[in-house]
């Protein structure tokens, strides 16, 4: 059994892997991979179902906050499982670790981690480093 679920998060992570360089293909500029003062994260969260649409709203409402009004914010990308739709990636690449450390003491940052304390079942915070992160301009 074990095996299984270290294959399925095996699956997973490539999935996700994925999904995210496609979002960068498509709807970022440039990055590079040269670019080693980036601060990456992934944000693995498992939404209760029932208010599944309350959350999504209180993420689309923060991350539209964050990257518009922080320098530091350079993009958050937010993905569901179309099989478990509760199943919530985040992708966070700031300019760097302190622009992160920035971030999450602001007010609509608390003001999303207070508003869906009750609608988050897990959340696993992974950070990452780039390989390759290619975009075509805008």
């Amino acid at each position: 059994m074990k095996v299984m679920a270290g294959f399925y998060r095996s699956l997973h992570v490539l999935l996700v892997t994925f999904i995210i360089c496609m979002l960068t293909l498509f709807l970022n500029e440039p990055a590079s991979a040269q670019d080693t003062t980036a601060y990456m994260r992934i944000a693995r969260i498992v939404v209760d179902g029932a208010q599944l649409e309350n959350y999504k709203t209180a993420l689309k409402e923060g991350m539209e906050t964050a990257v518009r009004t922080e320098p530091g914010v350079l993009s958050l990308y937010a993905v569901y499982e179309k099989d478990q739709p509760t199943h919530v990636t985040v992708f966070e690449i700031y300019a760097d670790e302190d622009a992160y450390k920035l971030h999450i003491k602001t007010p609509h940052f608390n003001k999303y981690k207070t508003t869906v304390a009750s609608m988050v079942k897990s959340l696993e915070l992974v950070d990452v480093a780039p390989i390759a992160l290619e975009a075509k301009p805008k």
